[in-house]
């Protein structure tokens, strides 16, 4: 039985064929909800990291990658600091073992983990100089930092 006032369900989340839930829509900075920068609105940055990983490691000429990344040897940040880009460190973590520690804190309980269990990871990090100490930037950050006309990529 179908009552006057109940319309069909439509398929999945878009309830109807004349409306559609467009919920891919990338974040924006606050206040500012007219301006996109495509260089930080990546979609799947994440993937985009990774093949700079794999990419930056077999590359033969590493400076020419970094340009072709659109990375910056010298820029200005958010508060018009200049930063100098020194190295680009990429680690290899392998998490192998747990610890747990006893009632009390004073001691604890290690355990080897098994193989399915080992967790690996990797961090990408671009480590500038602005003047006084070491940054390090997360691609994402380095990636929207706004170039020196000197020296930048």
């Amino acid at each position: 039985m179908h009552d006057d006032h109940e319309e069909a369900a439509g398929v999945g989340h878009n309830h109807g064929a004349t409306s559609v839930a467009q919920w891919q829509t990338p974040h924006r900075a606050e206040g500012n909800p007219a301006k996109t920068d495509h260089r930080v609105a990546t979609a799947d940055l994440d993937l985009v990291e990774q093949s700079f990983v794999e990419g930056f490691g077999a590359a033969s000429d590493t400076t020419s990658f970094l340009r072709l990344a659109g990375i910056p040897f010298s820029a200005k940040d958010d508060t018009d600091k200049t930063l100098s880009l020194l190295r680009v460190t990429i680690d290899h973590v392998a998490d192998v073992g747990s610890i747990t520690p006893h009632l009390g804190g004073q001691s604890y309980r290690y355990d080897p983990l098994p193989a399915k269990l080992v967790s690996k990871r990797q961090t990408l990090r671009f480590v500038y100089h602005d003047g006084a100490k070491l940054r390090s930037l997360r691609f994402a950050e380095a990636r929207s930092l706004t170039p020196n006309d000197e020296n930048s990529a």
